[in-house]
């Protein structure tokens, strides 16, 4: 192998064997800029002839060039930590290491990751009157849940709800309270649902929106016809007029005095059913009398 021309770069850069690697960099720069600007000052008469040639490079980039190529063979001769430190770019956020990132991501990702799961719902029957679903109330209700405390630990409390029955509500009819139950670690509050119930009726039978009453009348009034006095839900009464003749499948239609549609926001009938009550004992000459009577009927 043929030797190769040494190049004393202290002497070059003027500065001494034992000056320091920041005092080398330095130099190096301030020699660079002080060549460029003597190339610029004496190809100014062919930088501008050039501009004429549509394949000439732009001025900015031959001059770069042509001066890193004055020094190519420099940064063989320095170390290799010089060369890292001078052209490396700065770090950024972006290269820090794996492990920082893991370190400072994973709890991140845990408490995204990790849903509270919600319970089903609680479901609990509120039992209404008939004239409570009829007309409408105010139902208050007390609870007693299991809640969270700040320590962790579990405790319970008291909360009253209110619950507004519109009138025409139905057996059946769901009211739900979003987020009132019992509290557990790791889950969401569950919700309460209310689940209406009809109280059994003295004397009215609910059917969708009508009301079925039974009423009693003797024999002798459901064949002959009167007046009588028909209860209402909200206790009072009202004249029935009768004047068909009452059999055992006959039924008494009274509209409007039903239950309440919210739909339609008109109400239901009132279908009024008959027991019909019969003797239980007649004599000879009663028999004989009805038998006239009736045969002429029927």
């Amino acid at each position: 192998m043929g030797d190769h021309p040494t190049t004393d770069f202290h002497n070059a850069l003027g500065v001494a064997k034992s000056a320091s690697m920041r005092d080398i960099c330095k130099a190096y720069k301030s020699l660079a800029l002080k060549r460029k600007k003597q190339e610029e000052s004496t190809n100014c008469v062919a930088n501008d002839s050039s501009d004429d040639d549509p394949t000439t490079p732009k001025t900015s980039n031959s001059n770069h060039r042509r001066t890193t190529s004055q020094f190519s063979s420099m940064p063989s001769s320095l170390p290799k930590s010089a060369s890292r430190r001078t052209y490396s770019p700065a770090p950024t956020p972006t290269s820090l290491p794996k492990s920082v990132s893991r370190r400072n991501t994973n709890p991140i990702m845990f408490s995204y990751s990790t849903v509270r799961r919600k319970p089903p719902p609680i479901e609990k029957k509120l039992d209404c009157t008939l004239e409570e679903l009829c007309n409408g109330c105010v139902k208050k209700i007390k609870i007693t849940r299991d809640v969270v405390t700040q320590n962790g630990t579990i405790a319970q409390e008291e909360e009253m709800l209110r619950i507004k029955i519109k009138p025409g509500w139905k057996k059946g009819t769901k009211i739900t309270f979003e987020g009132i139950g019992d509290e557990r670690p790791g889950y969401l509050p569950a919700d309460i649902t209310f689940l209406i119930d009809e109280k059994r009726h003295g004397l009215f039978k609910r059917d969708g929106d009508d009301l079925v009453l039974a009423v009693e009348i003797p024999l002798v009034k459901a064949l002959t016809g009167c007046t009588l006095m028909i209860p209402l839900l909200g206790g009072e009464k009202m004249s029935l007029l009768l004047d068909e003749i009452i059999h055992p499948s006959y039924e008494k239609i009274v509209e409007g005095h039903g239950m309440p549609n919210p739909k339609s926001e008109g109400r239901g009938n009132m279908r009024i059913k008959f027991r019909i009550n019969f003797p239980t004992d007649l004599s000879d000459q009663q028999r004989s009398d009805i038998l006239s009577l009736l045969q002429d009927s029927c």
